[in-house]
């Protein structure tokens, strides 16, 4: 769980996407924080604003009303754009339109030598980003070898080797096979165990949501609902209702409640399921 202090605060914002047809609001009124060191899963349906909201967080898009602060910077003042998107990586749905060197450890020095650090440092940051995602071995290949899960490992270690204190991650494992996603959700639990890296992470697989310490559930361009996995997992037919799953664990349970079995209503993983059912 994350300590006390604020590294993300979203204050009232609005966003439209103005087109030459329509004014369209994306966000209203979205208000939340982030304390620093703390893993949240936002889901929501598609067109909910996820994405909208996620590229809110490093400034690529600015509110059309509100303030969003990353580490105490207000994310509309120019002079801190550097600050900001060193403090906060990006991750997106396809790595293939990240990565645009010809080999990995090239592709990770990218963003530190935009910088201007000194080459040293440079290659010890590499060195030490692609350790912390398990690709040291792989910093000569040539990335379009490498299979979807590491391609998105590598994307991961270029937010890291600018020394990024938080990482937002769209749909990561969205166009990944179940190898893959398990590679990457087991990485990024690893950043945030170990490292204390302060993770958002978008996605509408609902058991890598249920991993986080809070989950964000977002309708029609608002946050509708928050809390910890369980609080919100277990609110079944609410959480249907907006056109969403629960993790397989929680559905499973629901059903046998249905039909009569006793079992908890805050079973969220296989291994509580497995528990409450042989106990039953």
């Amino acid at each position: 769980m994350g300590s006390n202090k604020k590294i993300l605060r979203v204050e009232g914002v609005s966003y439209k996407y103005i087109s030459e047809s329509r004014h369209n609001a994306a966000l209203t009124n979205v208000i939340f924080d982030v304390d620093e060191g703390e893993f949240v899963a936002i889901i929501g349906t598609n067109g909910s604003g996820k994405s909208t909201l996620a590229k809110h967080l490093n400034a690529l898009l600015l509110p059309t009303t509100g303030k969003v602060y990353v580490d105490d910077m207000d994310t509309s003042v120019e002079a801190n754009l550097w600050h900001i998107r060193s403090t906060v990586g990006m991750v997106f749905q396809n790595p293939d339109n990240q990565i645009i060197a010809a080999l990995v450890e090239d592709d990770i020095a990218f963003g530190p030598e935009n910088l201007g650090i000194a080459p040293d440092e440079i290659q010890r940051r590499v060195d030490l980003s692609l350790n912390a995602v398990n690709m040291l071995d792989y910093k000569n290949f040539a990335p379009h070898k490498l299979s979807g899960g590491q391609k998105q490992r590598i994307a991961i270690a270029g937010a890291l080797a600018l020394q990024t204190k938080c990482i937002v991650l769209d749909e990561p494992t969205a166009m990944l096979d179940p190898q893959g996603r398990a590679e990457v959700l087991a990485t990024v639990k690893r950043l945030h165990d170990k490292q204390g890296l302060t993770i958002v992470y978008i996605t509408h697989f609902m058991d890598e949501a249920a991993l986080a310490d809070r989950v964000f559930i977002m309708d029609k361009g608002q946050i509708v609902k928050t809390g910890t996995p369980k609080k919100v997992f277990t609110c079944v037919d609410e959480i249907k209702n907006l056109g969403l799953d629960v993790p397989i664990a929680v559905e499973m349970t629901y059903r046998l409640r249905k039909k009569g079995f006793n079992l908890p209503t805050n079973i969220l993983s296989a291994d509580d399921f497995a528990s409450a059912v042989i106990n039953n």
